[in-house]
């Protein structure tokens, strides 16, 4: 290991002043040099750059997530992709800290928590939830609504406006509604943000025949797949570039969304596959056996 940190910094410092910092004779050192490279160094070698491959095109992946991205391509262990990525300084992006976007309006009647933290669903369009979100730019905020479904994590639904309105989180709603066309009978969980407890989406909801839930007040856990999306939007998208304008913000998040995470992005609750690939093993176990069900159209 000695030897290794002085070939990887010899462009940075002097050999001899490392080895003699490292109680390593230079000698030696140059002799290790000389030495044929070992299979498993050559392995490592191969798993490195698969793991730097994985890195880059899958936004900061962790090593859980590297190591189901390329376990078919080479036999390892996770300990060793997350060794491998430690000895390189190849780190997974960390989530910035939460900042809530409610705002409640004490005049708006609030529902009960029909969810209470049960995040599991039996199938696709049984649950969702929603919440918003702000993403900084040049020319202002801009605002994002999204619709999850529980049973995939699957972005059902989404909205983006310089406004935080009613109409924002409907647009998303209706977008999911469109899309999926679930039976009657669909839980919908939000927190008690002014603009879900509303008039105007809640009359939405009831025509839809969809069951309202909220959040209890102040409690962002009630809803934490929502946070926990935003928490992995802004990690791996937004705090890595500073948007002009809103149109470049959207163009992005639309991209991210609908490109990245729905069809490819491995989901740690899905058992390491990507939402979209979770419905579809879904139907075709419904439709194996001959069942009905609800998949939303992509």
């Amino acid at each position: 290991m000695r030897y290794e940190f002085v070939e990887r910094h010899r462009s940075e410092f002097e050999v001899s002043l490392m080895c003699e910092l490292l109680r390593i004779s230079r000698s030696g050192y140059y002799a290790w040099r000389t030495r044929p490279v070992s299979q498993r160094k050559m392995a490592n070698q191969h798993l490195l750059d698969k793991i730097k491959a994985a890195y880059e095109a899958n936004r900061g992946y962790g090593s859980p997530r590297i190591y189901h991205e390329r376990k078919g391509e080479i036999p390892c262990s996770v300990n060793r992709v997350a060794r491998l990525m430690r000895q390189h300084g190849i780190r997974a992006r960390q989530a910035k800290r939460y900042k809530t976007t409610t705002q409640q309006n004490e005049n708006h009647p609030v529902t009960p928590n029909h969810l209470t933290q049960d995040f599991s669903a039996s199938q696709p369009a049984e649950k969702w939830c929603g919440d918003i979100t702000y993403v900084w730019t040049a020319a202002g905020w801009l605002y994002l609504a999204v619709v999850i479904d529980l049973y995939s994590r699957r972005i059902v639904g989404w909205a983006m406006n310089a406004r935080m309105t009613a109409q924002l989180v409907k647009d998303a709603f209706q977008m999911a509604w469109r899309q999926c066309q679930p039976q009657a009978g669909l839980l919908f969980h939000s927190d008690r943000g002014s603009q879900y407890t509303s008039q105007e989406f809640q009359r939405l909801l009831q025509a839809c025949q969809v069951k309202a839930s909220m959040s209890g007040a102040g409690n962002c856990y009630d809803n934490a797949v929502a946070e926990s999306f935003f928490s992995t939007l802004k990690m791996e998208l937004i705090y890595q570039t500073v948007y002009l304008s809103r149109e470049e913000a959207m163009t992005d998040i639309f991209f991210y969304t609908e490109g990245f995470y729905n069809r490819q992005r491995r989901h740690s609750a899905l058992g390491y596959v990507s939402p979209q690939a979770y419905e579809a093993s879904y139907q075709l176990s419904a439709t194996g056996i001959g069942g009905m069900t609800t998949i939303c159209v992509h």
